[in-house]
């Protein structure tokens, strides 16, 4: 009998992560690697940024896009353009297109943008911090694991901004954090908007 009901606590306790995972429903978020800038002194959010990630020995990847997907649904959409750098930062060692084929996992974290920011994007209302793991497809027939991490403000200060990505047998485990101003020239920046939350009612 002990043992019975050991093992519905273990199954209980194994069935804890996909409980939790299902509280999202299908709520569907956008992801982007956005650029900032400023307009009129209001700073303004647009797509069309990019962000870096380094290998063991410096060599870098940079990726730009943006894509949808439903937590709890395998409809993805999106993709974007990579390019990778040998470790000197300046010799280019491949670039192309890449797809988002699925989601692995992605957590909602407290943080979004301040009100007063200009979204072109989406509602600034609906903007969330959060970790995104996507199955990612290179145009060259190499696959990998795109990691999209929002440390938006008030995200807990445990949290990086930016990207980390695999692609083939080369993990760029080491992202490169937010540069410039939105006054100047940046990079390294992602964000998650919200679309909707039809079965959270």
């Amino acid at each position: 009998m002990r043992i019975y009901k050991r093992l519905i606590g273990a199954m209980f306790m194994l069935s804890l992560p996909l409980l939790a995972g299902n509280a999202y429903g299908d709520s569907r978020y956008r992801w982007d690697i956005p650029v900032l800038s400023v307009s009129h002194g209001v700073i303004t959010v647009s797509a069309g940024g990019t962000a870096s990630a380094l290998a063991e020995d410096g060599s870098e990847i940079t990726v730009k896009g943006f894509g949808t997907f439903a937590v709890d649904d395998e409809d993805v959409t999106g993709g974007g353009t990579w390019t990778t750098f040998a470790a000197d930062g300046v010799t280019v060692s491949g670039m192309g297109h890449f797809v988002v084929t699925g989601l692995i996992r992605f957590v909602p974290a407290p943080g979004q943008l301040p009100p007063t920011f200009n979204d072109t994007i989406g509602d600034v209302t609906k903007t969330h911090a959060g970790l995104a793991y996507l199955r990612v497809a290179y145009d060259d027939g190499s696959k990998g694991i795109l990691i999209v991490s929002c440390a938006a403000p008030g995200a807990p200060p445990s949290m990086f901004e930016g990207i980390t990505a695999s692609k083939g047998f080369v993990d760029y485990w080491n992202h490169v954090g937010p540069t410039g101003t939105p006054a100047t020239a940046n990079t390294g920046r992602t964000l998650f908007h919200l679309l909707s939350e039809e079965d959270e009612d």
